[in-house]
């Protein structure tokens, strides 16, 4: 994970482990282009979903909880 941005980073460490596996390759996704951030929908559902988002800025993590 040494190549996360330290935000990415926190927040996997502040999820459960299921979580942070579906996380973690939108993740790795964004650091190969290097352009836009990460948002995930449906928090602790069955419905999670993370994508990278053009709306949100390369680094940060934005979550939406229905």
């Amino acid at each position: 994970m040494k190549d996360l941005p330290a935000s990415y980073v926190e927040y996997l460490e502040s999820i459960e482990e299921h979580h942070a596996a579906m996380v973690l390759p939108v993740m790795r996704e964004s650091v190969a282009e290097g352009k836009h951030g990460v948002h995930v929908r449906g928090l602790g559902g069955h419905y999670e979903q993370a994508f990278v988002d053009e709306k949100v800025p390369f680094g940060q993590v934005k979550v939406t909880v229905p």
